[in-house]
């Protein structure tokens, strides 16, 4: 395959540890969340969950098709992301500005994964990214909106 390159798999790889990092947070928020928003957010931190179980797929399926090898060890993830792990013992309104804050990097991610699959016009790799962002730029969306209203 003509249109891999080094840097695509290394930028994709770092994406999948954000997405693992963000996955278990996620988890996390869905298990502790207390409160009068407890049923709007327990269903919705499942929501998004579920959505990053799916792109964690994807992303290391993605790696595997440019015959490279995805990260599979949390040691792995926690060295290479750049999410944080949160604590179970936050507010509502802090555990979802802990995950707006978890898309911004991301989404950094995602568009650096873009900027390699550019040079290399790895089309398959710019079809996930284009479609992730326009996800994530969408949820952050929403997630402030709810964030500034409670």
């Amino acid at each position: 395959m003509k249109n891999i390159n080094k840097e695509t798999v290394d930028s994709l790889n770092i994406l999948l540890a954000d997405y693992h990092l963000y996955y278990q947070k996620l988890r996390n928020f869905h298990w502790n969340v207390t409160g009068r928003n407890f049923f709007e957010l327990h269903l919705k931190f499942e929501e998004l969950y579920e959505d990053a179980k799916l792109k964690i797929d994807e992303i290391a399926e993605r790696i595997l098709t440019l015959r490279a090898k995805p990260v599979s060890n949390y040691s792995v993830f926690l060295e290479k992301s750049s999410l944080k792990e949160a604590s179970s013992d936050l507010s509502d309104k802090e555990m979802v500005t802990s995950i707006l804050e978890d898309h911004d990097i991301i989404l950094k991610q995602l568009k650096l994964v873009t900027k390699e699959a550019e040079k290399v016009e790895d089309d398959g790799t710019l079809d996930i990214t284009g479609t992730y962002i326009a996800d994530l730029e969408k949820t952050s969306w929403m997630l402030d909106a709810w964030n500034q209203t409670s």
